[in-house]
């Protein structure tokens, strides 16, 4: 259960720590930055909000912005929103994130996350987010192990969730392969092991990203037990 995750986490992150060996294609010079601050944003709109494969939103459309103010030192701080299904509140979720990152053939990101959903402030709650990347090849893959410590809100119990994602682009194409794998457990799947996974298509058209996914679960959770089935799931967004 929670060892085999423990385990598994640490096996990618050897494995990606290994991957920056590998010959990597030729990357575009970075352009000079223009000042010790940046801000980028953007907003995505989905058929359906899957939040680690399940639906947060009844398998109904989402509407997701996000900003981000960044300094040149790897501090970030930001906020992302979407609809939801109907709750006790205001059907909105909005996610306060902080964080630190940096690295160059091996990049890192550690940051914590809190999730707020206005109306119904019982069910807030913090994660603790580390990530690893590298790129090899035509191929970007990545690792995450995020830790919701326990709180009032999460039933004084905590939750361990450890990701892995790629990404592999079409040579000579808009196109993109995607893929992840998560496997969670602990507060949010009543104490009993949860894997979720994807593979889809993006594709950049005119300064748009186009996606097309295939999300699964083997399991339900506590956040919407009526909505852990699998599906397709489209989307379109824009960034700056």
């Amino acid at each position: 259960m929670r060892n085999s995750i423990l385990k598994l986490a640490s096996i990618s992150v050897a494995i990606s720590a290994i991957a920056i060996s590998a010959p990597a294609f030729a990357q575009d010079e970075a352009t000079e930055a223009a000042g010790p601050i940046n801000v980028s944003g953007g907003v995505a709109l989905m058929s359906d909000y899957r939040f680690r494969g399940v639906s947060l939103s009844d398998k109904d459309f989402a509407v997701q912005p996000y900003l981000t103010v960044s300094h040149e030192s790897g501090l970030y701080v930001g906020a992302w929103g979407s609809n939801l299904s109907e709750n006790d509140g205001d059907d909105v979720e909005l996610d306060l994130y902080a964080g630190f990152s940096g690295g160059d053939e091996l990049t890192y990101d550690i940051g914590a996350t809190y999730y707020v959903y206005p109306g119904v402030s019982n069910v807030n709650y913090v994660e603790f987010t580390g990530k690893l990347g590298s790129t090899f090849g035509p191929a970007t893959v990545g690792v995450q192990l995020s830790y919701v410590p326990s709180q009032d809100n999460t039933g004084n119990d905590d939750n361990i969730y450890f990701g892995t994602n790629a990404t592999i682009a079409v040579p000579n194409s808009p196109y993109s392969i995607v893929g992840t794998m998560g496997i969670e457990d602990g507060a949010f799947t009543a104490g009993s092991e949860k894997v979720d996974w994807s593979l889809g298509l993006n594709a950049a058209v005119a300064g748009f990203t186009l996606g097309v996914s295939y999300v699964d679960t083997n399991r339900r959770t506590i956040f919407a037990p009526k909505d852990s089935s699998a599906g397709v799931v489209f989307s379109i967004s824009y960034g700056f």
